[in-house]
């Protein structure tokens, strides 16, 4: 039994719709809605009465400071409070990715506004979802993390998830809250690391590419994250590490290595603008494309997305920019329609590109990599390429005749031709 608040969500739902996209998740939603496995509703009540262990899945956005706003968590765990019985025992699971100590809020919440007698505990249980492949994540975790104070909600939740086949991590519940931060943090921290690196390769003419495949055969580093780009975003790394260094500045113990993670991530955009700029010199009424919207593939999710900022900056600058996305153009549509009023939205990557003087790659979307190059080159003013993910190869590229500029691959292709 799902719950929530927007009725036009859930009227989405119960029309066999889905409101986001995300690979396999509208089948597995068709399946179980038609097995009876699946519901959806508007009332809280009818949810708590439904379920002995209640998710609160709620959004926990950033605010000014960089601290979390809880008040969504705090307003459904008084609309739990105020409709939890007597004699019905409920686990109330954080699943939101909260700061440390919420899960004693959130029982000082129930205690205050629920019924005496009524029996509850609070777990948490954070999620490690990746946007793109949310399902398989599901399905094939690397680990459950399950947080809790009371035997008897362990108990509950360690069947709940007897069917998955994963290492479950059984904790106190500060301890599960401060895992999801903290593996979010480092993984951010790992894509900071080799942007730093890019830009020594940049001066220094040696690849990223192979420097980050050199470093991620240690298997106590591991490849994973290593890739040089335009810098994270989307709805998690960013909010998660402002989140991390809030709480760690609130108990006054100050993580400054993570507010440089930060700096690094936003002067990696400016660096890549920089290098535009130094291309194309003023900007102003420069045709340029821009393949990529959504933050990351196979997402239509555009928030806090590094390519939205890109976009804001050159239009900013007075370029008129041409856009293609696979799945992300209507929600760029829907929350930046100040700013997709200001480009050309096209069909297709090589419409896109048509007489452009620069093209930018700003989100890995497998399908620009099999984009038509010949055609592209063909139709383009200049054939100029700024790769903000590595996603082409350079030597195939400079050899269609394409002036290619990736992050980091500072090699000299004239060279690497002539030895080979």
């Amino acid at each position: 039994m799902c719950v929530d608040n927007n009725q036009k969500k859930i009227d989405t739902l119960l029309a066999g719709d889905i409101p986001i996209y995300e690979p396999g998740l509208e089948e597995i939603v068709t399946k179980n809605v038609a097995s009876g496995n699946l519901q959806f509703t508007t009332n809280t009540e009818v949810g708590v009465d439904h379920g002995e262990i209640i998710f609160i899945a709620v959004p926990t956005p950033p605010q000014p400071d960089g601290s979390v706003d809880l008040s969504f968590i705090e307003k459904v765990a008084r609309e739990i409070a105020a409709v939890l019985k007597p004699g019905q025992y409920r686990v109330v699971v954080d699943k939101s990715t909260v700061p440390v100590k919420t899960g004693e809020k959130v029982t000082d919440t129930i205690n205050r506004y629920a019924d005496k007698g009524v029996e509850f505990d609070v777990v948490s249980n954070p999620e490690f979802l990746r946007e793109g492949c949310a399902v398989a994540d599901l399905m094939e975790p690397d680990r459950i993390v399950i947080g809790a104070n009371s035997d008897r909600a362990m108990a509950l939740m360690q069947k709940l998830y007897e069917p998955f086949v994963a290492p479950v991590l059984v904790t106190d519940i500060n301890s599960a809250e401060l895992i999801k931060h903290a593996a979010n943090s480092f993984l951010a921290l790992k894509i900071s690391y080799i942007n730093a690196v890019s830009q020594i390769c940049e001066a220094s003419g040696a690849d990223v590419e192979k420097v980050a495949e050199g470093i991620g055969m240690d298997k106590r580093i591991g490849r994973h994250f290593l890739n040089a780009g335009l810098g994270y975003g989307g709805s998690c790394f960013p909010k998660d590490l402002a989140a991390f260094v809030a709480i760690a500045d609130q108990i006054g113990v100050p993580f400054t290595l993570l507010k440089e993670v930060m700096n690094i991530n936003e002067n990696q955009l400016e660096r890549f603008v920089d290098n535009i700029r130094e291309k194309l010199w003023v900007l102003k009424e420069k045709k340029i494309s821009v393949w990529g919207l959504s933050f990351k593939p196979d997402t239509d999710d555009v928030r806090e997305s590094v390519a939205i900022k890109l976009l804001e900056k050159i239009v900013s600058e007075g370029a008129e920019v041409s856009v293609f996305d696979p799945k992300g153009t209507d929600k760029a549509l829907e929350f930046f329609p100040d700013l997709m009023s200001k480009v050309k939205v096209c069909a297709t990557p090589e419409e896109a590109a048509a007489g452009t003087e620069a093209l930018i790659i700003a989100t890995e979307w497998p399908e620009f990599a099999g984009a038509d190059f010949a055609k592209v080159k063909e139709s383009m003013l200049t054939p100029v390429i700024f790769d903000g993910r590595n996603l082409l190869d350079p030597a195939k590229m400079t050899e269609q005749g394409f002036d290619y500029r990736g992050i980091g691959r500072g090699v000299d292709l004239e060279k690497v031709e002539t030895a080979s």
